[in-house]
């Protein structure tokens, strides 16, 4: 076994690490993300006439997607990161298929146009990553010319980000018509109504079965425990057993969720209702009339959204561990790590599924004591016997993987603002706007962008007032702290976020 785990990296660690402990963070890895196997098909289908005979199709897809591009990591990058298709890439491309675009600007794209933006956006991706400028690839520069401020935010507002997923999926924080979000009700244990008379899930419960797990996560980390995070899921998932939470008659199967995998094989392949390869119909029948700005700019946003969402996931996971990255909190193996984010978004719009990108959840991992690709590696094994297994995992509640997500995102907080410089004006408003924005807005993407603008627009105020004070004082010349790379990309965000998609 140790022989294998060379290939993965493991070698270069094995005093830090082991081959149990890896084994173990692949595991936790697997159960904190496994929920987008059954999610991804429900927000790629929303809307469609026809989304149940395309269910399973987009779950092998799903599944997929996520063994080849968590594979890269291990292999290529040989790092404990794991990829699948990502969560709000999802609902864009859904909507693109069947309402968004339809409702907003009158053209409604098909299944097979909707992937060849993906792909398009693959492609631009990974020529990113191969183009280089003085010896590093242009991802690498972005990376680089990220002021330090921004960088070091990026991991405690995903941490923040993650446990706000977590809360969420857990209930523990619900809608609410007056403050837009709110504390769950514990006094209401039946079903808690939000918005518009919209019936949440049972929120009481869930949140108790979720908090019940962060409590044995926390307790059994504290007296050191191996694999506190899986004992902390399993405690939560045989909790939600009486409560109703879990639900076990899942794992006979039902009409979504069947061990019959060899019928879902043959319709992904050669099925009428398959997404693999149907990006190819975009050679028969072009884009719709009238939609070439709405493509550009959709294949635009697809690039950014994943070229910053990975930035600062990996950042969030992998920052403030010297183990995994360096002083600067830059991962090793960046470049690698890129690469095998490109190679993984096209291989997933060529099977069918949307952007492939990596997961925080990976954080679990690495919390749990992953450090090498033999992490990422079990993980992907893990997903690959979920196509053949899946009543046996889609039994674990959302509630108890939400116990772990909220404990990532303590382990992030507590390892990471550290790094912030508060003591800097500057530095500590464009940091507290980044983490603040990617929560409250649910975007990683959209704090990074605010944050990166603020910083660039004060930093420039700030030098021509102190250039003006310099020159009439007759002292020195004041210091420019913004690298062209931030200026380039600021003016990008700009675009980003204020011209309209149409």
């Amino acid at each position: 076994m140790k022989k294998f785990a060379k290939l993965l990296g493991f070698d270069a660690l094995e005093k830090q690490t082991s081959v149990k402990t890896e084994i173990i963070a692949g595991l936790v890895t697997f159960l904190a993300m496994a929920y987008i196997l059954t999610v991804n098909p429900a927000q790629i289908l929303v809307g469609m006439e026809n989304a149940d005979a395309y269910w399973p199709s987009v779950f092998i897809a799903t599944a997929l997607g996520a063994v080849i591009g968590t594979l890269l990591m291990a292999f290529l990058a040989k790092m404990p990161l794991a990829q699948a298709s990502g969560m709000g890439l999802n609902s864009l491309l859904g909507g693109l298929i069947a309402l968004w675009a339809a409702g907003t600007y009158g053209v409604r794209f098909t299944v097979g146009q909707a992937f060849a933006m993906v792909l398009i956006s693959g492609l631009v991706f990974l020529a990113l990553s191969l183009i280089k400028i003085k010896g590093k690839t242009f991802r690498e520069l972005v990376f680089d010319g990220m002021p330090v401020a921004v960088r070091g935010a990026i991991s405690v507002g995903i941490g923040l980000f993650i446990a706000y997923i977590g809360f969420q999926n857990a209930g523990i924080i619900v809608q609410n018509d007056y403050t837009q979000i709110g504390f769950v009700d514990f006094t209401n244990w039946g079903e808690q109504i939000v918005n518009d008379g919209v019936p949440a899930s049972y929120a009481a419960k869930t949140a108790t079965v979720a908090l019940i797990g962060l409590f044995l996560i926390a307790i059994l980390d504290k007296l050191k425990v191996k694999g506190s995070v899986i004992f902390g899921i399993l405690g939560a998932t045989i909790v939600g057993i009486p409560l109703g939470v879990t639900d076990i008659s899942v794992i006979a199967g039902n009409d979504t969720v069947s061990w019959k995998f060899w019928d879902n094989f043959a319709n992904f392949f050669a099925g009428e209702n398959s997404v693999f390869l149907s990006f190819t119909d975009v050679f028969k029948t072009g884009f719709p009339e009238g939609s070439v700005f709405t493509v550009i700019m959709v294949i635009i946003t697809m690039c950014m959204i994943d070229m910053f969402d990975t930035m600062g996931t990996i950042v969030g996971c992998c920052g403030g561990n010297r183990i995994l990255s360096d002083e600067n909190n830059k991962p090793y193996n960046y470049g690698k790590i890129m690469m095998s984010d490109a190679i993984a978004t096209c291989s997933g719009a060529v099977l069918g599924t949307s952007t492939v990108t990596t997961f925080v959840e990976s954080g679990a991992g690495v919390s749990a004591g992953g450090k090498t690709g033999l992490t990422a590696f079990t993980t992907a094994c893990l997903f690959f016997l979920s196509m053949f297994a899946m009543p046996l995992f889609a039994v674990i509640p959302s509630a108890a993987t939400a116990s772990a997500l909220i404990y990532v995102g303590v382990l992030m907080m507590k390892n990471n603002i550290k790094e912030i410089d508060f003591s800097h004006a500057v530095n500590a408003t464009s940091a507290f706007l980044t983490i603040v924005v990617m929560v409250l807005s649910y975007s990683i993407t959209k704090g990074i962008g605010v944050g990166l603008i603020s910083y660039t627009v004060m930093s420039a105020i700030a030098y021509l007032v102190e250039l003006i004070i310099a020159s009439v004082k007759k002292t020195e010349k004041p210091k420019w702290e913004v690298s062209i790379v931030a200026i380039v990309v600021s003016v990008l965000f700009l675009i980003f976020f204020f011209v309209p998609m149409k």
